[in-house]
This record gives C-alpha cells, sequence and structure tokens, in this order.
C-alpha cells in the first residue's frame, strides 16, 4: 500500500510539474513604457515557440500593428533583454508593439522577411491571438 501511495504521489507531482512547465512557457511578450532615445526598445523577456523575431510595430489607441520600425531574432524558449534598433524615428509619446512573428513562409532562413500584411515571417497567433506588448516610448 506505501507503494501505491508513493507511486501515486510522485505521478500527481510529475504531472503537476509538466503542467507548470507548459503554462510557465506559453508564448509572451514582457516590456514596459521606456526610453528609446538611444535608437533602441527592449523587452525584459519574450517566449517563443519556435525560432523567429520580437518585431516593433508602431500603433495607437486603436491597437493594431502598423509599419515596422525595428526587430530582432528570437531563439526558441525563453530570451530575456530582447532589443531591436529602431530603424525609423520614436518621439516620445509614440506606442509601440513588440509582437513575436514566426521565421516561416520566407527565401531565407535568418532573414527578417515580413511586410505588413505578408506572410513571410509573420506574427504567430496562438488561439488565435496575437502575441504582443504595448509600450510607449518615453
Amino acid at each position: 500500500m506505501k507503494n501505491l501511495i508513493t507511486a501515486a504521489a510522485f505521478t500527481l507531482a510529475s504531472t503537476g510539474a509538466v503542467f507548470a512547465a507548459a503554462h510557465a512557457m506559453a508564448p509572451g511578450v514582457t516590456a514596459a513604457d521606456q526610453d528609446v532615445s538611444g535608437g533602441t526598445v527592449t523587452a525584459e523577456a519574450v517566449i517563443a515557440p519556435a525560432n523567429g523575431w520580437m518585431v516593433v510595430h508602431r500603433t495607437d489607441a486603436e491597437m493594431k500593428p502598423g509599419p515596422v520600425v525595428g526587430y530582432a531574432p528570437l531563439m526558441k524558449g525563453e530570451n530575456t533583454s530582447v532589443t531591436a534598433i529602431l530603424q525609423d524615428d520614436v518621439a516620445s509619446g509614440d506606442m509601440l508593439m513588440l509582437m513575436v512573428h514566426a521565421e516561416d513562409g520566407g527565401m531565407e532562413t535568418g532573414v527578417f522577411e515580413y511586410t505588413l500584411g505578408a506572410t513571410e515571417d509573420g506574427p504567430i497567433k496562438p488561439e488565435g491571438e496575437l502575441v504582443m506588448q504595448v509600450v510607449t516610448a518615453q
């Protein structure tokens, strides 16, 4: 009986650990409002389901992704301090959408090929939702 209880406890603990690990690795972006006067924007953490890109889109109060103003590569899993060089001027008060994009459908691996509305290296949408965080430039 003792072995059965121990086995049941181990199974329950293992299942809980797997459940926790799976949920801890859900795709996401963690970032805060920040000073972008140095020409970069940084996400504290990005969790990507596969190699891909953190793409910086302009946005506004409507929260629709606009033109791309920067991007940085992502590795599968947890990425910390992901910094994208801004390729366009961003003023204090501008809203930026930091979004996870895939590395799919393009002509070359490791080359960011997305243009607004294209499918190459496009945004991931688990459960139909974009994986992103909006920050305001300071």
